[in-house]
């Protein structure tokens, strides 16, 4: 089942650094690589960001043209595109470093949409987050809202600082999903499931921890629900937790629980329901993590497979 998404949030190059020191640069940024995922997997797939009308932003549009997903007419400016240092280690994990501007412009976005999602930086940096603000209050009363704080330490503050407006937008959010390293900055606390569980009470119908090679774990009305991972050579970890909120996504949408109209149903989601979403997230994420840097699978490598 085909659905319509927004995705709001930055788009960057990621400079990609190994252990052996060999770089590549690749398009990037969290927002980005949502939006990527979704128009792969078939869905109608647009990106409210913000490029340069330069070389690396010439590969960004090339990128997500390729993808099937739709800039929206305020996505290219004339600023720098941002990029992301990513160094990544000898188990794979990456860590960034960050020359990022945001600031959007909220035109051309489309008429109608099925849930919108945001992420990472996009949310909480000045002055783009002001827009982010306003597109999401746009749409959510008749669409779902996604979101998925994904820390960005260097960027954001510190945490004390960050969490407020982090929360604030849980508050609004459908489906929140997060990892343990997210957790675990923003709260100071080793009791990340704890805390990702009682953000319900805070308005979301699912929140979902991610726990890299521990699998994932679901929260909802009917209760804690986890899911093994998909076991994969690992190549790097680049855009693993953004293929996972997709996933969730695409899930939901295959199971009729998307828009501001089913937000009832969401709420109600059952527990082999919810499981079936988590699993459907891990596996596209498993892919993710195959392959070097941000690369989502297509629709025919899952669902043909």
């Amino acid at each position: 089942m085909t659905a319509t998404y927004l995705t709001v949030g930055e788009a960057l190059t990621d400079i990609v650094t190994r252990a052996d020191g060999d770089s590549t640069e690749y398009p990037g940024g969290s927002p980005l690589n949502v939006a990527v995922a979704l128009g792969r997997l078939g869905h109608s797939s647009h990106l409210l960001t913000m490029i340069g009308q330069d070389a690396r932003g010439e590969q960004i549009r090339r990128h997500v043209e390729e993808s099937r997903v739709q800039l929206t007419g305020g996505s290219i400016g004339p600023e720098p595109t941002s990029t992301a240092l990513a160094m990544i280690d000898a188990e794979g994990t990456a860590t960034y470093q960050f020359d990022i501007a945001w600031a959007p412009r909220e035109t051309g976005l489309p008429e109608h949409v099925d849930a919108l999602h945001t992420s990472s930086i996009a949310a909480v940096l000045s002055p783009g987050a002001a827009t982010v603000a306003s597109v999401l209050e746009r749409y959510r009363p008749t669409a779902t809202i996604s979101y998925d704080p994904n820390a960005r330490p260097s960027l954001m503050g510190s945490a004390a600082q960050t969490r407020p407006a982090i929360e604030a937008i849980i508050a609004r959010a459908d489906v929140v999903k997060t990892s343990d390293e997210d957790v675990a900055w923003l709260y100071g606390t080793d009791d990340v499931e704890d805390v990702v569980a009682s953000w319900r009470e805070l308005g979301p119908a699912i929140t979902v921890l991610t726990r890299g090679g521990e699998g994932a774990v679901g929260f909802a009305a009917a209760g804690r629900i986890a899911v093994d991972p998909v076991k994969v050579e690992v190549a790097d970890t680049v855009g693993a937790g953004d293929t996972f909120s997709a996933g969730l996504l695409d899930a939901l949408g295959t199971a009729g629980l998307l828009g501001a109209v089913q937000r009832e149903g969401l709420h109600a989601i059952g527990a082999e329901q919810l499981r079936t979403v988590l699993a459907r997230a891990a596996r596209l994420a498993a892919v993710t993590v195959s392959r070097p840097g941000a690369n989502p699978p297509w629709a025919h490598e899952i669902d043909g497979a």
